[in-house]
């Protein structure tokens, strides 16, 4: 075990200044994406906002980057990148600011045009971060950088829900979901002084000009990817972003109990996924993708069944027990998946697949939370929604499997 762990400490120090740098930003942005995540809905909840127009709201968020990630990744193929990254500093955590502001304020329109510019602003690291990675960064540092992407969200979640449950509890009526949201906006400005520090001559792809974008992409190959990401995504969709919801109206947990579980569940994350690497090394894309997904999508079906007994004492602990298990064995595989999926598609297809990838989640995510606002107002139960993302999860990591046979075969 003490050797197992040098070796994985010792692929992190590898990695690059620039590369390095640039995860800090992300970190940065991602305190932004998980305070929302965590508190943007028990916020919308306390201002007295039914949980079908909370979806509403954050389905906005998602179109956004569903309209404009795919253009972008035509737009960036060739180009810098790092103008990019200094937009997502400057915007991001001021449109957080102002989404604050027009929920306090009651504007519905304002709120889902902040919303959507929100979600432009934040497509604006999301798309572009990976095939910076894989330009940038030496090919054996490929997957401790890929990690460290998907780190920055676990961690700033963890980060999030620590900060939030200490301050509430020292007191409760100040430290409230709408100061602690623009505590966490404005420490993401922090994001422009490491954007400032990435120094490097950026290595770049040949652009393709819009003419040839047809016959200059594998679609063929790309497609096979995306099926498999779609499926995960739009299964995902009716419950990551109301999984809160799902807590706060089933178990009557609350924000400051929810955070600090999500605080514990993302530091169990961060463990996984900073040894995803290893585990992909040493037991391959098949068990770290296709067995922790398994077990993931148990975990979630378990967890759905405990609106069943919502009454016994014990079921509002066996949901959180049975979320905090789904989190780090669905969340090691991710940047794995990315791996994998950029490898597959080849380098000539690496900028478009970032951001059909970005576009595929948001899409998806933007069609679920709007089915989830129709179904709750309909009113299905949430363990019945749930069940939805089981089947897809199913269909999606058998998906992977074939991916996964069909890479190892070529390679």
């Amino acid at each position: 075990m003490n050797k197992a762990l040098q070796q994985i400490i010792g692929d992190y120090k590898k990695l690059e200044p620039h590369i390095r740098n640039l995860i800090a930003l992300k970190f940065c942005m991602d305190l932004c994406n998980t305070s929302f995540f965590i508190l943007l809905n028990y916020y919308m909840s306390a201002e007295s906002y039914l949980d079908y127009e909370i979806a509403q709201v954050l389905s906005y968020r998602f179109l956004a980057v569903f309209l404009l990630a795919f253009p972008l990744g035509l737009f960036i193929k060739g180009r810098r990148l790092k103008p990019f990254f200094w937009a997502a500093a400057f915007t991001l955590p001021f449109m957080s600011l102002l989404v604050i502001g027009a929920v306090a304020l009651h504007l519905q329109y304002i709120l889902y045009a902040v919303a959507m510019i929100w979600g432009l602003s934040f497509t604006c690291i999301q798309v572009t971060t990976l095939p910076f990675i894989l330009l940038n960064a030496k090919k054996e540092t490929h997957s401790e950088a890929i990690t460290l992407n998907y780190f920055t969200f676990g961690s700033s979640t963890f980060l999030v829900g620590v900060l939030y449950g200490l301050f509430n509890s020292l007191d409760a009526s100040f430290f409230n979901e709408q100061r602690m949201l623009i505590i966490f906006s404005c420490i993401g400005f922090l994001g422009i002084y490491f954007a400032s520090k990435i120094k490097i001559t950026e290595n770049m792809t040949k652009p393709v000009p819009l003419r040839d974008v047809r016959k200059n992409y594998d679609w063929s190959t790309i497609s096979m990817v995306t099926t498999a990401t779609f499926l995960i995504a739009i299964g995902a969709g009716f419950t990551i972003p109301v999984i809160s919801l799902f807590f706060l109206n089933v178990h009557g947990v609350s924000a400051k109990v929810y955070s600090m579980v999500g605080s514990g569940t993302f530091f169990l994350v961060m463990l996984f996924i900073l040894s995803s690497p290893y585990i992909r090394r040493r037991f391959g894309y098949t068990f770290t993708i296709v067995g922790f997904q398994s077990m993931a999508i148990i975990a979630l079906f378990l967890m759905a069944t405990t609106e069943y007994y919502k009454e016994w004492i014990w079921a509002a602990p066996l949901g959180l027990l049975f979320y905090m298990l789904r989190q780090p064995l669905m969340n090691i595989a991710s940047p794995v998946v990315s791996e994998l999926s950029m490898y597959y598609v080849g380098p000539r297809n690496q900028e478009i697949m970032s951001a059909l990838n970005a576009s595929i989640w948001s899409g998806s995510w933007f069609i679920s939370t709007w089915i989830f606002s129709i179904l709750r107002q309909w009113e299905f139960r949430y363990s019945s929604i749930f069940m939805i993302t089981v089947v897809l999860y199913i269909f999606g990591t058998a998906w992977y499997w074939v991916l996964v046979r069909r890479y190892e075969r070529r390679v």
